[in-house]
């Protein structure tokens, strides 16, 4: 098991809509992220940045390399595409966050 941290960014005025998407996540993509080995996943939001910070756990044997090529998630991209900096092909730029402390 390991975990992932790290951050995007969301545009200005979308946080309710930003919520409101996930709190209403297609199953067939929470079922793809979990069948890629992805558990226990959690986005925070910094209100004053609108910085997006994710911290996910990965099973040793994840697959979370091949979600990029699903067709769920892709359609989650575009989704999601109007209210976060996003690459050319939509996915969500994401900057990595370096571990430098964990209590356990």
């Amino acid at each position: 098991m390991s975990t992932h941290a790290f951050r995007m960014q969301l545009k200005p005025g979308v946080i309710d809509e930003y919520r409101r998407r996930h709190d209403e996540i297609w199953p067939e993509l929470a079922e793809t992220i979990s069948a890629a080995g992805i558990y226990d996943y959690s986005i925070f939001l910094d209100e004053e940045t609108l910085a997006l910070f994710a911290v996910l756990k990965l099973r040793d044997d994840n697959t979370r390399d091949a979600l990029p090529h699903q067709p769920v998630m892709r359609r989650w991209w575009d989704h999601m595409a109007e209210l976060m900096v996003v690459e050319p092909d939509n996915k969500p730029v994401e900057w990595p966050l370096v571990p430098l402390f964990h209590l356990a």
